[in-house]
């Protein structure tokens, strides 16, 4: 395989690694209400676990309230249950055919734990990023093993594979940070 193509190949898994934290850490609470809170959560629809943006319309009207709106009212016991088991730790209120979540705001000390929580994500997927490191370099040693590519390419290759994971492990900072902020902004 050349060299570029394993280069190509990791640089995209390590666009991954970060959308992945991304995506996680939207369903972190700030104390501002957001869709993203909610949208994951599974629902046991007719014996089917299926995400709550699949089930309904998910509207944030005012700062503190998040609407749930389902398309089939037959299932908003279903969606009630799932969110009351989620970890969000907030009680559903069902008014009818609707849903509503008013979202407290945080503690400092809740802010500080969710913070904290953020970090330790973002160590992951700096972890994550360094893992996909090291098998881009074992495999550019097996190529170098095998003969398929020189030392000089094999050393050229792990410096771009050192500045790539620099890059993205900055990118997973950035990220982390813009969250932190985020959360302890009052």
């Amino acid at each position: 395989m050349p060299v570029e193509n394993i280069i190509s190949e990791h640089r995209q898994k390590m666009v991954k690694a970060v959308e992945v934290l991304r995506d996680e850490l939207k369903a972190i609470r700030t104390g501002r209400a957001s869709t993203a809170l909610v949208e994951n959560i599974r629902v046991d629809y007719y014996g089917t676990p299926t995400q709550l943006k699949q089930l309904a319309t998910l509207a944030t009207p005012q700062p503190d309230l998040i609407i749930i709106k389902p398309f089939d009212p037959a299932s908003v016991k279903e969606i009630e249950k799932a969110i009351r088991s989620s970890d969000l730790s907030i009680a559903p209120i069902v008014d009818g055919k609707i849903i509503r979540l008013s979202i407290p705001p945080l503690s400092e000390e809740r802010r500080r734990q969710l913070a904290t929580q953020v970090k330790q994500a973002g160590e992951q997927a700096k972890i994550g990023v360094r893992n996909l490191r090291r098998d881009a370099n074992k495999h550019l040693e097996k190529e170098q093993k095998d003969g398929l590519i020189t030392e000089d390419d094999l050393d050229k290759s792990r410096k771009q594979m050192d500045d790539m994971t620099k890059e993205y492990t900055d990118k997973v900072d950035s990220v982390v940070k813009d969250k932190s902020d985020e959360i302890m902004l009052k």
